[in-house]
């Protein structure tokens, strides 16, 4: 049985209970929501795509986990029971999603938005594993990369790897991929929950911290020395839809919510990239030192990157996915 059969077994009590209330037409109105506060671009995309669908299509607007967190929003809408939602990749429900982790798949601002942005091929390479869930991505929402910071009171500026993180305690999330890259590069890789960071550095149970945002590293800046800019992450949001549901609009309702979400999605890109670019500078203003990776520096940790993580996450995802993904990201 499939995964998508399977869901669709398990969820039929809920669904057929919420099924007379379900529209037939998105202009009858639709959910859509997410789980973060109104302060998150989340709740500022799905403003502005609600206006520009105008009143001819009618939007049921939960933002701030009204209807569960990002986990629980990402299976009502495989259910059926929320048909749009704005969330990530739950790999508990299939390890393929994992591949959202996968390192320097890009490296840089222009690369993120031809491999991530509307209509790119990355979109197909996740809806290839998405449709086996019911799940349909009508856009990827960028957020920022992710690099490595360090802790006040540490002199190690990692940038030749693998030699210069020798001996570098590193928190990481509790992922096997990211634990296995940080390895690679030369860390003492040291998984620790999200919501424990900003303790571990405090108290020098780390040296230093990857996966960090500009918003993230200046939010804990108290407490760092450096931004070593590596950029081995880009973080995406999935702008899901409940694949049934979507098929069964008119075409002419598909073509409408997909161009406004486009049109979100773009100017996402912009603000997303002004947002990084203020950010660094705040934290720079406030004496973190920000380290950037020449191309020699650069060339040694993709490589490193790709002849150990992407040979794993293959085996995950199979030769046919990783060989879109490859040809998506022009890294043949």
């Amino acid at each position: 049985m499939s995964i998508k059969t399977l869901l669709r077994a398990t969820s039929a009590a809920a669904f057929c209970a919420l099924a007379s209330f379900a529209p037939a037409h998105a202009k009858d109105t639709f959910i859509l929501a997410h789980a973060m506060n109104t302060e998150h671009v989340f709740h500022s995309l799905s403003e502005e795509f609600i206006a520009d669908l105008g009143d001819d299509i009618n939007v049921d607007y939960h933002p701030a986990g009204d209807l569960g967190d990002w986990t629980s929003l990402f299976e009502q809408t495989m259910q059926g029971v929320v048909p749009m939602s704005l969330t990530w990749g739950a790999s508990e429900f299939d390890q393929r999603l994992d591949l959202s982790w996968l390192g320097y798949v890009v490296d840089n601002w222009d690369d993120a938005k031809r491999v991530y942005g509307p209509g790119s091929d990355m979109l197909s390479v996740y809806n290839d594993i998405l449709h086996d869930m019911g799940l349909h991505a009508i856009g990827l929402i960028p957020t920022d990369f992710g690099s490595v910071v360090i802790r006040k009171g540490v002199k190690a500026r990692p940038v030749n790897f693998p030699a210069d993180a020798a001996g570098v305690k590193i928190r990481v999330p509790g992922v096997a991929i990211a634990v296995d890259r940080f390895s690679n590069l030369g860390f003492s890789a040291v998984p620790i929950p999200l919501a424990e960071v900003y303790t571990a550095l405090q108290l020098g149970t780390v040296d230093a911290r990857a996966f960090s945002t500009a918003v993230e590293t200046y939010n804990m800046r108290d407490v760092l020395d450096a931004n070593i800019l590596t950029n081995d992450y880009f973080e995406t949001a999935f702008w899901l839809v409940n694949e049934d549901w979507w098929d069964g609009l008119p075409e002419d309702e598909r073509n409408e919510i997909q161009a406004a979400a486009d049109k979100v999605i773009d100017h996402a890109w912009v603000e997303a990239k002004a947002k990084s670019d203020e950010y660094i500078q705040k934290s720079a203003d406030a004496g973190v030192e920000i380290v950037h990776l020449n191309d020699e520096q650069m060339a040694a940790a993709k490589k490193i990157v790709y002849d150990t993580e992407w040979p794993e996450m293959e085996k995950v995802v199979g030769p046919e996915i990783m060989g879109k993904l490859r040809k998506a990201a022009g890294i043949e």
